[in-house]
């Protein structure tokens, strides 16, 4: 049953604006540089600034306060790092757990490139499993360390991508060893609530095109745990072929919600709905007919009823949408990409849509940031939170402009999220100049836990990679985080606490 946008417009009358539906307005929202009642052009405060390369380090003792001081919000400021890795707050340590080019896999051959979006499970005897994508697109020939074609595990020997499974055991031990291979640019992905992991190639290349032997753009099931589960991989075909980027699952009422990384024109928000008879489980998605269950994208409205046609709209935390599903005639995109299957006035786009995870009963949705390919205000990252029960879309995060990304400055360029168990984000930066994790508090401040100081660049003109994959262990005790260039798994420990509202 969809929500109407009359049922909204009378529901947003009775609570004022649309903003009770959903609780308090401003929730997450970022300070400085996001406020509730502010342009998104805002400015925020400065930041520090570092490189080079290392292992295993402990950052303790004094470093330059970051420009946002430190009032008992997050973890105070950032420590350089003498090794020139990753620095952190006083009292917490680092660890490489893969480093491509490096370490090894079980069966000899290196950790491949890339590292993007990865999960955490409870493995055997205490140990952590966790399945992370190697988000390398096109021809195998262009990568120095593409995903090795284990036999049985391979989808395209053409394609460079695909997923590994690093076991850390109790004892420090690590052990990684290939759960798909053949796949194509695999990005951010999502874990399930029946412990597998949803790997997303965020690509539409064809057969044929970019020596692809087969056609791209599906979501794959790996499991973490069960290698022959692994076996023969098969594309979910009933979730569609378009530029996947994560995906996250409805444990309550068995949707899944996809992210589209797209432009020309702007990507979009899916909803799967299994069909009626079908029960979730280990392998069960590949069992499905390509045309089954109901894809669909998602279409937003205002609070007086009026069709919203780009999340760039929104120029103020705590703004609230509804939210009605619009059937996608061609999944599998045979002649038109999904995106392009709709005419203008049917469905809501944003400019990449990135990470999601599930939590607190709803998907929290990224839209990295928003340009002159965007009918709306520019902007420098969103964060919406997609509530299905109201079936509304809150926009929690919102951070402005950064003018000055390569200097001391502001937040930008969320991509990789996750809901920490000690309250609000994490969020890991893919924006321009230096690049952060972030924590957001649920009450709306932000505050620095690393910085990525490995310098790819030149002295004179320093270029630093991605933060992806962040996502805690299953007891909350580490932080794991990817540098995506040149590919390092890196785990994090240290005084973790519960964060006040500020």
């Amino acid at each position: 049953m969809s929500l109407t946008r009359r049922d909204f417009t009378r529901r947003s009358a009775l609570t004022g604006a649309g903003v009770a539906l959903v609780g308090s307005a401003g929730v997450l929202a970022t300070a400085p540089n996001a406020l509730a009642s502010a342009d998104v052009g805002t400015a925020g405060a400065g930041r520090a600034r570092g490189q080079g390369e290392g292992q295993d380090e402990d950052q303790s003792g004094q470093g330059r306060d970051n420009g946002r001081g430190y009032d008992g919000v997050g973890y105070g400021p950032l420590v350089p790092d003498p090794a020139g890795i990753l620095a952190l707050p006083a009292g917490f340590r680092y660890g490489i757990i893969t480093h491509s080019g490096r370490t090894r896999l079980e069966s000899g051959e290196y950790t491949p490139s890339h590292h993007d979006g990865t999960a955490a499970f409870a493995g055997p005897r205490g140990s952590t499993l966790l399945v992370n994508n190697h988000e390398l697109g096109g021809a195998r020939g262009k990568w120095d360390h593409p995903v090795p074609l284990t036999e049985g595990l391979v989808y395209d020997p053409a394609a460079a991508g695909g997923c590994t499974v690093v076991e850390v055991r109790r004892d420090g031990q690590v052990v990684e060893w290939v759960g798909i291979a053949g796949t194509a640019t695999n990005c951010a992905g999502g874990s399930t609530p029946w412990g597998t992991w949803l790997t997303c190639e965020e690509t539409e290349d064809k057969a044929g095109r970019n020596g692809m032997t087969k056609d791209h753009g599906y979501v794959f099931e790996v499991d973490p745990e069960d290698r022959r589960a692994n076996r023969d991989p098969q594309p979910i075909k009933a979730l569609g072929r378009y530029a996947h980027e994560a995906v996250v699952v409805d444990p309550k009422g068995g949707h899944l919600y996809l992210t589209e990384d797209a432009s020309n024109p702007n990507g979009l928000l899916y909803r799967w709905t299994p069909p009626r008879d079908f029960r979730h489980g280990r392998g069960r998605l590949r069992t499905l007919a390509a045309d089954a269950g109901v894809l669909q994208a998602f279409r937003c409205f205002d609070s007086g009823g009026r069709f919203v046609d780009d999340l760039s709209h929104a120029t103020r935390t705590g703004t609230v949408y509804g939210v009605d599903w619009i059937d996608v005639p061609d999944r599998d995109a045979a002649a038109t990409s999904v995106r392009k299957q709709f005419t203008t006035g049917q469905v809501t786009r944003a400019r990449k849509l990135e990470g999601m995870w599930w939590g607190d009963g709803g998907a929290y949705i990224v839209s990295s940031y928003a340009r002159a390919e965007s009918p709306g205000l520019p902007h420098d990252g969103q964060v919406w939170f997609y509530d299905p029960k109201r079936r509304t879309l809150t926009l929690k995060v919102l951070l402005g402009v950064n003018p000055a990304p390569a200097a001391e400055s502001a937040f930008d360029g969320p991509d990789n999220i996750t809901v920490s168990p000690y309250g609000g984000l994490v969020i890991a930066e893919d924006g321009d100049g230096l690049q952060y994790l972030f924590g957001a508090t649920d009450s709306g401040r932000t505050y620095p836990i690393a910085r990525n100081e490995l310098n790819t660049g030149t002295a004179a003109d320093p270029e630093y990679s991605e933060f992806t994959g962040v996502t805690f262990s299953p007891d909350g005790r580490t932080l794991y985080t990817n540098i995506q260039t040149p590919g390092i798994m890196l785990a994090i420990t240290g005084p973790w606490k519960r964060q006040k509202r500020g």
